[in-house]
């Protein structure tokens, strides 16, 4: 994510289909260091991967913090390139998952829960005012923002 701060307003662009997929865990005994702090670690590796290699489809990612949860926003591509990465018995993410079901995933001390949408074009706004490009400006490119992208409705069209 870039830190230098855009003044003004933007909105994002992105060609074609994009998936935003969510993904959390909740830290329900929070003194059981031990069950999360494995599920904790996992995902930094499984970005760095990603990172290295744009052509398996992640576009941009987010980390959202709070008291007890962690959140990660990602931006996909495609449901296909999503699915093969968490499928791949090479990739981090299915050992991780097993092993997360193997030490925690019954015993109800780490919640996890994961949401995918499929975006279509036009299908999306944003507004970023004095910001850095995030977000969606991240996975697709940052534009200022115009006559014609003046309102809400109007970015609609246009995404």
């Amino acid at each position: 994510m870039a830190t230098q701060v855009q003044p003004g307003r933007y909105t994002a662009r992105i060609d074609g289909e994009f998936v935003v997929f969510l993904i959390g865990m909740r830290f329900n005994k929070i003194w059981k260091v031990h069950q999360w702090l494995p599920v904790f670690v996992a995902m930094p590796r499984m970005l760095i991967e990603l990172t290295r290699d744009p052509e398996r489809g992640l576009l941009a990612s987010q980390l959202l913090i709070g008291w007890r949860s962690i959140t990660l926003v990602q931006y996909w591509r495609s449901v296909d390139q999503l699915e093969r990465f968490a499928k791949n018995p090479d990739d981090p993410h299915l050992p991780a998952w097993r092993r997360f079901n193997r030490r925690t995933g019954g015993n109800g001390d780490v919640g996890i829960y994961h949401e995918t949408y499929l975006v279509g074009p036009g299908r999306h706004e944003s507004l970023y005012g004095n910001m850095p490009v995030t977000g969606l400006a991240a996975a697709g490119r940052s534009e200022p923002i115009g006559r014609n992208s003046e309102t809400a409705r109007a970015r609609f069209g246009s995404g």
